[in-house]
């Protein structure tokens, strides 16, 4: 499934946050949005996952503007993405039910969801969320127990676990050690493989060019670049992107 938004415009309290921009998610892609703190990354995020309306703009899934089609479908297509936000909360019960709890809540929603579990088995695709991240062997461990970055690892299964189609991730290692941090970018790649769109928001321009097929440069509200790593990176189009890259552009 395409994800993106068109002309999307939104402010808070008469101050403005996004103006104009127009963004893709595609099928298998991982696309990672880079810039400065409280540029809007979040928030472009949540405008994909339909938490909020946007001023201005369309939320569009393979073309179906979100927020003109009636609300059951609109619902019906927010449950086809997952979001892991930059800090796990997870239920006092073990991994194995947490990443459970999404599974079964969904399936009871929709006729995707429930063929998935009856295909599978809410075991099986548990124990496959589990392994993406190598945390297999954890099912029965207390989530109270874990690690920060074991915790942000079993919010990410949770989040695969009912096989989005566009999976957001906001800052999702901002705080994590290299060990966890490198089971998350190996979990985005397994997502990729699978086909799910992935769209991160990242600090971490290195991480961006480890995994991204695509990088946004945001700025101002705007996107100001958009397009392969290397040329981004190296030879970006507008001036402002070069600067913020190599650090000369301090917000």
């Amino acid at each position: 499934m395409s994800l993106r938004v068109d002309g999307l415009v939104h402010g808070y309290d008469g101050e403005p946050i996004l103006r104009d921009v127009s963004l893709a998610v595609e099928p298998g892609e991982v696309l990672a949005v880079i810039g400065p703190s409280g540029v809007g990354k979040t928030t472009l995020l949540r405008f994909l996952a339909l938490f909020e309306r946007p001023d201005e703009g369309r939320v569009l899934f393979d073309g179906t503007d979100a927020w003109a089609a009636p609300e059951d479908e609109r619902l019906s297509l927010r449950r086809r993405v997952g979001m892991v936000f930059q800090q796990a909360s997870l239920f006092d019960a073990s991994v194995r039910r947490n990443v459970e709890y999404g599974l079964r809540v969904r399936s009871s929603w929709g006729d995707r969801l429930r063929s998935l579990v009856r295909g599978n088995g809410t075991a099986d695709a548990v124990r496959e969320a589990l392994g993406t991240v190598g945390l297999e062997h954890s099912a029965d461990q207390s989530a109270g127990s874990l690690s920060g970055g074991e915790a942000q690892r079993v919010a990410f299964a949770r989040a695969l676990a009912y096989d989005p189609d566009v999976l957001l991730l906001d800052e999702p290692t901002s705080d994590l050690d290299p060990r966890n941090t490198a089971a998350i970018e190996d979990a985005v790649d397994a997502a990729r493989g699978r086909g799910i769109g992935v769209a991160i928001a990242t600090h971490d321009m290195h991480q961006a060019e480890r995994i991204a097929d695509r990088v946004a440069v945001l700025l101002d509200g705007r996107v100001i670049e958009d397009g392969p790593p290397e040329r981004v990176f190296e030879d970006p189009d507008d001036p402002r992107a070069a600067k913020f890259i190599d650090g000369e552009l301090v917000y």
